[in-house]
This record gives C-alpha cells, structure tokens and sequence, in this order.
C-alpha cells in the first residue's frame, strides 16, 4: 500500500502541501492539466526551488488576475457548483467538496451564523480553491492510498486577517483541529492556516509518528515567510512496510 507521511514541523498551508508534492516529484503540467478541469481562467499554477535555512524546497507559486478575480466572494454553494460542473474525476470532486465544507462549518460556527450564510473570505479566494483541489488531485495523480500527518505545529502570537488581527490559531483553524494532536513550541507566527488543516484534517487517515514504511520519494514544501525554523512541509512517500 503507498502510503504519504506528512510532517509538519513547521505547520503546513495549501500551497505548502502542493509544494511537497511538487518537490516528491508530481509535474507541475500533470498537475495544471488537473486544474484546468475546473474550466476556471485567468490563472496560473508554477514552482519555484527555494532554500530554507540550507534545505531545499518546492514553492508553489499561483499567479492570478487579480482584476478577475480579486472581488469574487463566493460562498459554499457557488464552490460546489464550480466542483459539480467541472471534468475533475468524481473522487477528486466529493474530497474537495468535503474539504470547503469543513471550512464552511468551521467559519459558521466561529462567527455563530449558517453555513449557507458563510461567504469566504481568505479560505474562498480563488487560491484556495487550487490550493484545495490541487491537493485532492495531486494524491490521486501520485497514486497515494493513505495518509498519515504528524501532530499538527500550530505556531503563536497573532496574524492579520481580513477581520482584524486575530489569535494563533485562528479561530477557524481551532475549530478544524478539534481532535486532533497539535502543539505550539514558541515559534511566533501562523504556521497552520484553515486551508491546510482543513486538507490535511480531511484526508488523513490518522496522526502520530512516522509508520513502518519503504521511503521512496521525499518533497519539502516551502512557505512564503522566514521564521525561526525551516518553514518547510516534509512529504514522504514510501510503501508500507506492514
């Protein structure tokens, strides 16, 4: 069985996860010819190799029309329409479905309103919505089986958002990690946003340490921002070796 092991020493984002992806060795064309199948425009999925501290990643890199996109607030139902209507496979159309409805709930229930009032805001801009669906798409094309994250690095002090300066964790990102084993050693800054706990939250089978397994490929996925540690996910991937 393949299985993927995330490490999230430095907590993990959804452009970090394609990142890791991209670096164990997905194309990035493999992986736009997915996206494509959302039939959405003016946008472009590319990577960058960066260096953290010594270690060398994969940056994802989404450029987007901003004079397109950047006044679109869409709420649970229009993502799921665009799911519904897309060519993406059926599998990968349900996990991304089951991805923005976590995030929907867990923003309804930060803000106390229905989940059909809940309009997006940084998780529903059209990144997040590459960032979620290349995800999905991205197991599927490694040909990944099961996931195993490790406990989640959260990070502390505060982040700006576009409803003021909040907590780390956000609120919504305290609510999709109900459950689930996380910490924070002191490291200042938001090292788990909503969008990658939300992916890593849905599509793990399980957290803890490494399972017995055949490494095969290794990928670093690099964040945007310089902090204290590395700011890289760790994928690997290997067959189990239960």
């Amino acid at each position: 069985m393949k299985i993927a092991y995330f490490d999230c020493f430095a907590g993990a984002s959804g452009d970090m996860i394609l990142g890791a992806m991209l670096d164990a060795g997905l194309a990035v064309e493999q992986l736009s010819a997915q996206l494509a199948k959302l039939h959405l425009s003016h946008f472009k999925l590319g990577v960058r190799k960066v260096h953290k501290m010594g270690i060398a990643g994969s940056q994802a890199v989404v450029e987007i029309d901003q004079e397109h996109h950047g006044h679109h607030h869409r709420g649970l139902d229009d993502i799921l329409q665009i799911l519904q209507h897309s060519d993406l496979d059926e599998a990968v159309q349900q996990k991304s479905a089951a991805i923005f409805q976590r995030l929907a709930e867990a923003e309804a229930s930060v803000h106390r309103q229905a989940v059909e009032s809940v309009h997006f805001h940084e998780v529903g801009a059209m990144d997040a919505i590459i960032d979620v669906v290349g995800a999905v798409a991205g197991v599927d094309a490694l040909g990944i089986e099961t996931i195993i994250c490790s406990p989640l690095h959260l990070g502390s002090g505060t982040v700006a958002s576009a409803h003021g300066t909040l907590p780390v964790p956000t609120p919504a990102t305290a609510e999709l990690i109900k459950g689930v084993p996380a910490y924070s050693s002191g490291v200042t800054g938001e090292l788990l946003t909503p969008t990658g706990a939300a992916i890593l939250t849905t599509l793990s089978s399980s957290f803890g340490p490494m399972p017995e397994m055949k490494i095969q490929q290794i990928g670093y996925g690099a964040g945007v921002a310089e902090i204290d540690i590395p700011n890289l996910l760790r994928l690997m991937i290997g067959e189990s070796a239960g």
